[in-house]
């Protein structure tokens, strides 16, 4: 059998909400169709950094009146931000190694706006209208896709590598989930057995 068959095999042996869970959202699951080795996440923050950077190209072309240097500024920031990306998405990696941690879904709605928050921000402060904090603008270019591989991709890049050496990630889930149940059970005989009590009292009153 075939690497992509077991791949298959195993996650259609999981439950909807598990699937969900691994595969994520559309961006999620564009990334997990990558090679594992493609798709690690220090390569998808340094993307993103790439991204950003490229979407910086206008700023520093446009925004000041000197353009003799603008390329060369614009190559070190570009530098900068995809290694600083790749780093974080590297820390990322063996914070979730480490922790364990199941994938979250970061909060879309608050990341998508911020880089081009963080964009226009930039803009108006190169072009002299209003002086702003750098450090809030580059804030919020930097901060979203680090975010999102922190909190949703890691791990289930992590998820991802355990499912490729044939290995359920869900099973010690499972078994806490079981347990739990287990325990519950109990408490629920009990308060029934407490009302049979109380209506027979009620009854012989």
């Amino acid at each position: 059998m075939s690497n992509s068959n077991s791949w298959d095999l195993m996650i259609g042996s999981l439950s909807e909400n598990q699937q969900e869970t691994l595969l994520g959202t559309s961006l999620s699951k564009q990334f997990a169709r990558l090679p594992l080795w493609l798709s690690h996440p220090s390569n998808i923050g340094g993307f993103y950094g790439l991204l950003i950077s490229l979407a910086l190209i206008l700023p520093y072309r446009f925004a000041v009146d000197d353009h003799s240097g603008w390329l060369s500024d614009w190559a070190l920031h570009c530098a900068l931000l995809m290694a600083a990306c790749f780093f974080l998405g590297l820390c990322s990696t063996l914070i979730t190694a480490i922790s364990g941690r199941i994938p979250v879904s970061p909060p879309r709605t608050i990341l998508y706006p911020m880089p081009f928050i963080g964009l226009a921000l930039l803009s108006i402060n190169r072009t002299d209208i209003i002086a702003i904090y750098p450090f809030l603008s580059w804030t919020l270019i930097l901060l979203p896709g680090p975010l999102y591989v922190h909190l949703s991709w890691a791990p289930r890049w992590r998820l991802l590598c355990m499912i490729d050496d044939g290995k359920n990630p869900f099973d010690g889930i499972e078994k806490i989930d079981e347990e739990s149940k287990i325990y519950a059970e109990p408490n629920n005989i009990d308060i029934e057995i407490e009302s049979v009590v109380d209506d027979f009292e009620t009854s012989e009153e």
